[in-house]
């Protein structure tokens, strides 16, 4: 009876005031009252693994100044790591960088982080996430809620993640017919607000497309973006769209192998003459050479995938498009996020890959899911469509690496957020499928890092003087294993360490929870 007062009293938790991870708890403790000693030992094990709440405020470093040092550094830049480094946090930022030793601050508290490989946390380009319950493996526009949302960036922060652009979000957006869709403003307040122990988020907003031909593979995604069929709906739905000040305007340009219509040359010229006008930068998924070509001399500066899909291969005029943009100074700065990961882990197809077991993965999302998403089929695959996969990612990576050398840059987006496209877990595979296509592990790093900070507008990528203390600490090398990103020790946000493990013990409850159902 002690036992159960002690978990049922909301009184009992005050140290953890406002945690989600107490939410969870109480829920929990709640829903299996009738159950009682059995389901209470369970819950209480979930305060065993979260720690009393003086352990959990331990975890958080006071306000001050933090010598980390003894680590390996690679600073997110491409330049040669610093072996046996230190830095200096002081103020939730980073105010030196040097060697161990160097750095004398008489007071200061001090992190020994020997014998591990410290890099800047990431930065993702291209979410999809707030549509997905995780836990139940479904989605929805009714799952799209502030807690839910910040459920997601506290996944990405888990896996290193600082920041992430939200793409085709749910907000509320003009009809274009004189009336509004009234899906509320969760992107625009979660934007505004630091939530502790959770990655930045930014968005840029529901998207344009022909009606119907915008995202794909879930219902609830389909109609989110501005359903534009004339050009003085593709000029008024950019009007509208502006007010929400987003990183870009997101466009669609894709027929689905000619099972829709899609926006027209005509329409996209209007967007992006239209948007232009307000300053705002315009991205695009689209798939043909011939679109490619006309996006690109009409302004577009960022492709969310590779811009030239579907079998074909970028040709000199489209190198000769690019190269004429940055020489001319026409909107110059120019990217990519290829988000060549399901293609690359079909390569490894007909087996099961040893990522599927990874620890980060099982963290995050439940056995059963990662068997049904990914496990059965990767084991189902014939060498025939293993082999067709290769030659599939070979040839958007050969494409992706020639626009790179035009003077494209390449940044992370992991389209991440449908039910199949794991949040956090596949920016790492992100990482892996750049090597794969022919990037450096640094190249790859700064991608990840400085260059995708640089677009989103954060001051983060980088472990240098003046920008965010976000950073991971890794227990083995990536310059010497790229996958060794995925051997996290700690994640630092704005100064603070992560309580990952905390998180940890909340998802595996919901899982157990979502089983039981």
């Amino acid at each position: 009876m002690l036992l159960e007062n002690i978990l049922l009293s909301s009184t009992d938790v005050i140290g953890y005031a406002g945690s989600p991870s107490i939410r969870m708890i109480s829920q929990e403790a709640g829903m299996c009252h009738a159950k009682r000693m059995s389901c209470l030992l369970f819950v209480a094990s979930l305060f065993l693994a979260l720690g009393s709440p003086s352990e959990v405020r331990s975890q958080i470093p006071a306000t001050g100044v933090t010598v980390f040092e003894g680590a390996r550094l690679i600073a997110g830049d491409g330049s040669a790591p610093i072996e046996n480094s230190a830095f200096i946090v002081e103020n939730n930022q980073i105010t030196r960088v040097g060697r161990r030793g160097e750095l004398q601050v008489p007071g200061a508290a001090r992190v020994d982080l020997t014998g591990k490989t410290v890099m800047p946390a990431m930065v993702d380009l291209h979410g999809h996430i707030g549509f997905q319950n995780v836990a139940e493996g479904t989605m929805s526009k009714e799952t799209f809620t502030r807690e839910n949302l910040i459920d997601h960036l506290q996944r990405l922060a888990y896996a290193g993640v600082g920041a992430v652009v939200g793409v085709g979000d749910l907000v509320n957006r003009s009809d274009l017919r004189g009336g509004r869709t009234t899906w509320g403003d969760v992107p625009l307040r979660v934007r505004g607000e630091i939530v502790p122990n959770a990655a930045l988020f930014r968005t840029a907003g529901a998207g344009m497309a022909w009606p119907g031909s915008g995202a794909q593979g879930h219902p609830s995604r389909v109609d989110v973006s501005y359903p534009v069929a004339t050009i003085e709906e593709a000029r008024a739905a950019v009007q509208d769209y502006v007010l929400m000040k987003p990183e870009f305007i997101k466009i669609w340009v894709d027929d689905r192998a000619g099972t829709k219509q899609t926006l027209t040359p005509v329409l996209y010229r209007a967007i992006l003459d239209e948007a232009h006008k307000y300053n705002v930068p315009v991205a695009v998924h689209n798939v043909t050479l011939a679109n490619a070509k006309e996006l690109m001399r009409a302004g577009v500066e960022g492709w969310l995938h590779v811009p030239v899909r579907g079998g074909e291969t970028v040709d000199e005029e489209l190198i000769a498009i690019v190269k004429n943009r940055i020489a001319s100074n026409d909107r110059p700065n120019i990217w990519m996020t290829p988000s060549l990961i399901t293609a690359w882990m079909d390569t490894q197809g007909g087996r099961r890959p040893a990522w599927l077991d990874d620890p980060l993965l099982g963290a995050t999302y439940s056995p059963q899911h990662i068997q049904e998403h990914w496990g059965d089929p990767l084991k189902k695959m014939t060498p025939e469509e293993v082999a067709r996969a290769r030659r599939a990612f070979e040839l958007q990576g050969r494409n992706a690496m020639r626009l790179r050398a035009a003077g494209m840059r390449i940044v992370t987006g992991t389209d991440t957020g449908q039910t199949r496209f794991w949040i956090g877990f596949f920016n790492h595979l992100d990482l892996e499928s750049m090597v794969a296509m022919g990037m450096a592990p640094s190249e790859a790093i700064v991608a990840a890092t400085r260059d995708a900070a640089a677009i989103a507008k954060v001051n983060s990528g980088m472990v240098a003087p003046g920008k965010s203390a976000d950073f991971i600490v890794l227990d083995a090398n990536p310059l010497e294993n790229i996958a060794n990103t995925r051997r996290i020790n700690k994640v630092y946000l704005r100064g603070q360490e992560v309580p990952r493990a905390a998180f940890a013990a909340r998802w595996r409850a919901q899982f157990r929870a979502a089983s039981a159902r």
